[in-house]
C-alpha cells in the first residue's frame, strides 16, 4: 500500500496509508490545493492536479517503491523535494545526562544477567530515537524482547554446559554460535526499525557466513595492531550494502585510518572516565556522519 505525505503550516504531515489518507480527503483535511506527496512522484503536486485523488474514483497509479525521500521539516514545493533527494547524512543528537544514567541503567540490567534483553531493548529504544534519517522523520525501533529471550538464555545455558567439558573445540564452536546469534540479532533490529510509527521494510540480507567471516578477520587483524580499523571500515560498508528495502542505497565512506585515530583518541580519553559519555557521542555522531543516503547506483562508476 502507498504511503502519502502532504503539506501543512510549512511542514510534511505522515506517512498515512493509502485508506487513511483518503479519509482524510473526505474530511476535508486534505483540500485541492493542499499539497500532496508519495514515491513515484517527480515533486510535491496540489491534490486537485492527480487523477482520482480528489472527487472520488480509482485511486492514482504511481510507480515506485521503497521509502519517501522527503527530508527536513518544510516542504519546499518541489524544488524543495529535488534538494532532498539525494539523501544526505545521518545525524546523532542525546543528552550527555541522559545517555549517563541511561547507560549505568543498562550496565546494572547486564550484570544482573536476567534482565539484560530488557534493558536491551528498552536502550535500543531510546538509542534509536536519537539518530536522524533524511526523509524518515521520527525514527524508532519496535523489537518486542520476547522475541530474543530464547536467543539469550539459550545461549546461557550452552556456556554454562560446555564449561564443564572444558574443551578447545567446543570453546571455539561456543564463540562460532556467539557471532550467529549477533547475526540474528542485527537481522530482527534492522526488521523492526519503523518512522513515525510506520514498518520501514528494511532487512538485512547478509549471509551468516560472511558475517562469521568478517568477524573472524577482525579477530585477526588485531595481531597487526592497526590493521583492525581498516577491517572494521570495510566492513561497515559490507553491512550497509546488505540493508535491503530502500531505494536509497546506504554507503559508508569512512576510512580506516579515520577509524584508527579516532579509536587511538577515544581509548585514552576513555581512561579518565569522565569523558566517557562525550566521547560516545563524539564517536557515534562520527560514524552517523559517514553513513549517507543516495539514490542506488548514484555512487557508482
Amino acid at each position: 500500500m502507498a504511503s502519502w505525505f502532504y503539506a501543512s503550516e510549512g511542514k510534511q504531515q505522515g506517512p498515512f496509508p493509502e485508506g487513511h489518507f483518503r479519509d482524510l480527503v473526505a474530511q476535508g483535511v486534505v483540500r485541492p490545493d493542499t499539497l500532496v506527496w508519495t514515491e513515484g512522484m517527480a515533486g510535491w503536486q496540489k491534490a486537485a492536479e492527480i487523477p482520482g485523488l480528489i472527487g472520488g474514483g480509482a485511486p492514482p497509479t504511481i510507480p515506485g517503491g521503497g521509502p519517501p525521500m522527503m527530508g527536513g521539516s518544510g516542504y519546499g514545493g518541489a524544488g524543495g523535494y529535488a534538494a532532498t533527494a539525494s539523501g544526505g547524512s545521518l545525524s546523532v543528537d542525546f543528552g550527555i545526562l541522559e545517555f549517563t544514567w541511561r547507560s549505568i541503567v543498562l550496565l546494572i540490567g547486564m550484570i544482573f544477567v536476567i534482565p539484560a534483553p530488557w534493558a536491551f531493548v528498552w536502550y535500543t529504544r531510546w538509542i534509536v530515537s536519537c539518530v536522524k534519517v533524511p526523509g524518515r522523520p521520527n525514527l524508532s525501533f519496535t523489537g518486542n524482547t520476547m522475541t530474543i529471550v530464547p536467543w539469550y538464555f539459550g545461549f546461557i545455558v550452552l556456556a554454562v554446559l560446555l564449561s564443564f567439558v572444558g574443551s578447545e573445540i567446543l570453546s571455539n564452536l561456543l564463540f562460532i554460535v556467539q557471532i550467529v546469534l549477533y547475526w540474528l540479532l542485527i537481522k530482527w533490529m534492522v526488521a523492526n526499525l519503523a518512522s513515525n510509527g510506520q514498518p520501514l521494510g528494511l532487512s538485512f540480507t547478509g549471509s551468516v557466513w560472511a558475517y562469521v567471516g568478517w568477524n573472524l578477520l577482525f579477530a585477526i587483524s588485531i595481531i597487526t595492531i592497526i590493521g583492525w580499523a581498516w577491517v572494521a571500515a570495510a566492513q561497515m560498508r559490507w553491512f550497509c550494502r546488505n540493508v535491503e528495502g530502500t531505494r536509497r542505497e546506504i554507503v559508508f565512506k569512512g576510512s580506516g585510518l579515520d577509524i584508527l585515530w579516532r579509536g587511538i583518541v577515544a581509548t585514552i580519553l576513555i581512561c579518565f572516565i569522565i569523558p566517557i559519555p562525550w566521547v560516545y557521542r563524539w564517536i557515534m555522531n562520527w560514524f552517523a556522519s559517514q553513513t549517507e543516503l543516495a539514490p542506488r547506483g548514484s555512487l557508482r562508476a
